[in-house]
């Protein structure tokens, strides 16, 4: 567990932040630029130093300016990984690798290589790699010097779109295979969505909100950062069974059934999917023969008329989805609250 409750000045900024962080999963730090998200973990890290507050790690003191109390950066046991990988340049893969190492393991060495996919790189030098894999091996090397924590700074920014994917899918088993928690910087609402299981929102250096995602995803605090004319619901579903023949996947949602496009995991693993609301249709009766693959009854919470469109707030036993129809559709319909409608959603279009 994290805990922090810090004052920091920097220039016109005041960074004032007061959080307990649990000790696992990931953690996003999310804001607009200028905010405060990489001077907050900064803190952590030791790189730079509050005014006044305090930081404790797993009931471990690593600043406390009342008690006069700072330690170094290399003191911390803290892992830190750049947007810019930052390796030896005269070092090979592996020199790079064990570089932070105080006492080698070569059972967890070759289970950090094996899981960010760079076994073929380690006779090779930074200079012949891809950002990709630099960023992976910066990862490993940060995990290999067997941190209590992991802070990432904007990792994938500096990538072009294939290489970002590319790493994504190594995060995303990095973040269910390894037992520490990380800190994640990020301006992406797409890493936020594939990593994040909490997330602090900055505002002007102050701390807006802390929750889980799928929470503060519904937040009025976050509307800004969704799609212009556009709302979206996050779920975290089991996985209830497979139909292979048609690579489709069917998730419990309540007592019903969600299909989405085939994903991989066994029956019962949570999954988490978006379903942004102009992907979404009412209909007040079960249609009948139509390409639709969801049509899941519901009852009407909440109607907000935007402009010519009215965003439809659907309970879905005890989750909650978003649709977005026209005016004259709502009107046709004649929708209201509490009324009892069914959700039609195209599997293809589920994230």
């Amino acid at each position: 567990m994290l805990e922090i409750n810090v004052k920091k000045r920097l220039g016109q900024l005041v960074l004032n932040a007061r959080l307990t962080i649990p000790g696992q999963g990931i953690t996003g730090i999310f804001g607009i630029s200028g905010s405060g998200k990489s001077s907050l973990i900064n803190l952590v890290s030791g790189l730079i130093h509050p005014d006044e507050g305090n930081i404790r790690l797993n009931d471990r003191t690593l600043i406390d300016t009342a008690n006069n109390i700072c330690l170094a950066p290399n003191q911390r046991n803290i892992g830190y990984v750049f947007q810019d990988a930052r390796l030896f340049p005269h070092y090979s893969v592996k020199g790079n690798l064990c570089y932070g190492i105080k006492r080698f393991n070569q059972q967890e060495f070759n289970r950090i290589v094996r899981l960010l996919g760079i076994e073929h790189l380690l006779a090779r030098y930074p200079l012949t790699l891809s950002g990709g894999e630099k960023q992976r091996v910066a990862i490993g090397r940060a995990l290999l010097s067997n941190p209590e924590m992991l802070l990432m700074d904007e990792p994938l920014s500096a990538l072009d779109l294939p290489r970002k994917r590319e790493l994504l899918a190594y995060l995303e088993k990095l973040s269910q295979e390894i037992n520490i928690p990380i800190l994640y910087v990020t301006h992406s609402l797409d890493e936020l969505f594939r990593l994040a299981d909490f997330v602090v929102l900055l505002d002007e250096g102050k701390v807006a909100a802390f929750d889980s995602l799928e929470n503060l995803w519904q937040s009025p605090l976050f509307e800004p950062w969704q799609e212009q004319g556009q709302k979206s619901a996050v779920l975290s579903l089991p996985i209830l069974s497979h139909n292979f023949s048609y690579k489709m996947t069917a998730l419990l949602l309540g007592e019903q059934q969600l299909w989405v496009k085939l994903l991989n995991g066994n029956e019962g693993k949570t999954v988490r999917i978006c379903i942004r609301s102009t992907d979404v249709s009412i209909t007040l009766t079960v249609p009948e023969k139509t390409s639709i693959r969801n049509i899941l009854s519901g009852k009407i919470i909440t109607l907000l008329p935007k402009g010519n469109q009215v965003d439809v707030k659907i309970a879905l036993g005890k989750d909650e989805i978003w649709a977005s129809v026209s005016t004259w559709a709502a009107e046709e319909l004649q929708l209201q609250i509490g009324q009892s409608v069914y959700a039609q959603i195209k599997a293809v279009s589920v994230m």
